[in-house]
């Protein structure tokens, strides 16, 4: 049946049909009729699911990464659809439109997208405020279940000397309302920013902002998101640092930027240009960083597992490589909502 309807939706530009569908999917879950059909088709309600990572109860393993609800505009549709977490962002202090348009892509081939967003996103305060509104919802709506990190990085104009202040900034207004935290440094898409993944860079923001958490009465999980397209001395820097700040684990991992091994022609990838490969084709080399870190570290960093979950086997391969928690996105474009079903249910039967 998907496949069915994503042809149909494959014939529209990728920016604009998610927005229009996830509108759709709103105006459907925004209703207790709708919310209950939803929840019957697409959820596994079974408390087997039903795990505890930093401090905090997850109804399952399964989340959606960063970049897919980056405004906090769909969470109710996204926990109808059987999410155990979802991560918002990438926020930043100052809204800002990201890159020009067309900056979204699809590789059929592949089975990936190409993304060259640029943090588009409507701001920090806006952000508070269609969070605030969703806890404050009544528990019918479903909205208790669902945890929410908060995945934050810095404005296209701030310099990268000052970049700590932005994530300060971040940090302090959405604390009262996520979960947990993400740091994004590793993003492409934004002029300038993977040169905070160094090692003095990194310790600047990670530490300003770990000072900030223990001060407060019940500090917050604080992981970082990274690259894989970092070498593995880079990577031994990053864990390292993580480990010595005291950072609770590390989403693994980010787009890449390489193009090897592609079934599009080079033709159409030029035709497309620069941006974030996700989909298919990164799935090996995010399990091989998971894989890594994780016999690195021997758990000592907890690690979310993204990249490439197209099925239940690909999310089954991320934890057996050392995820405790995965996040799908590109997969969930290409094999509808009923991938969330999918590889909850594996799990159970398993």
């Amino acid at each position: 049946m998907y496949k069915w309807l994503r042809s149909l939706l494959f014939f529209f530009p990728p920016e604009s049909i998610h927005h229009f569908s996830m509108f759709l999917l709103n105006s459907l879950s925004g209703t207790r009729a709708g919310r209950h059909l939803l929840r019957k088709v697409f959820t596994v309600p079974d408390s087997s699911l039903q795990k505890r990572f930093l401090g905090l109860d997850f109804k399952n393993f399964l989340g959606l990464a960063a970049g897919f609800d980056k405004n906090a505009l769909y969470l109710q549709s996204l926990e109808t659809l059987g999410f155990g977490f979802v991560e918002i962002g990438t926020v930043t202090p100052l809204a800002q439109g990201g890159n020009p348009k067309p900056r979204l892509f699809r590789l059929r081939k592949d089975e990936a997208l190409i993304n060259r967003m640029g943090f588009n996103n409507d701001g920090v305060d806006t952000v508070v405020t269609r969070l605030k509104r969703w806890k404050e919802k009544p528990a019918e709506s479903g909205n208790t279940t669902l945890r929410i990190g908060g995945n934050i990085g810095k404005n296209k104009s701030t310099p990268n000397e000052m970049a700590w202040q932005d994530y300060v900034i971040c940090f302090e207004k959405l604390f009262p309302w996520v979960d947990f935290f993400v740091v994004n440094v590793s993003s492409p898409n934004t002029p300038g920013l993977r040169e905070l993944q160094e090692k003095e860079s990194l310790r600047k923001i990670l530490t300003e902002l770990q000072d900030l958490n223990h001060k407060q009465p019940l500090p917050k999980p604080l992981l970082l998101k990274i690259s894989p397209d970092l070498s593995y001395e880079q990577l031994d820097d990053v864990v390292d640092l993580s480990l010595e700040i005291g950072l609770d684990g590390l989403v693994v991992s980010n787009t890449r930027i390489t193009r090897e091994g592609l079934k599009t022609s080079p033709e159409e990838l030029a035709t497309i240009g620069a941006g974030g490969l996700s989909g298919r084709p990164i799935r090996e080399k995010s399990t091989e960083l998971i894989r890594y870190i994780s016999q690195k570290t021997r758990g000592g960093l907890l690690i979310i597992g993204s990249g490439g979950i197209h099925n239940a086997d690909d999310a089954k391969e991320k934890m057996i490589a050392g995820a405790a928690l995965v996040q799908i996105w590109t997969g969930f474009i290409y094999e509808g909502p009923g991938l969330v079903k999918q590889i909850l249910r594996t799990s159970v039967e398993v």
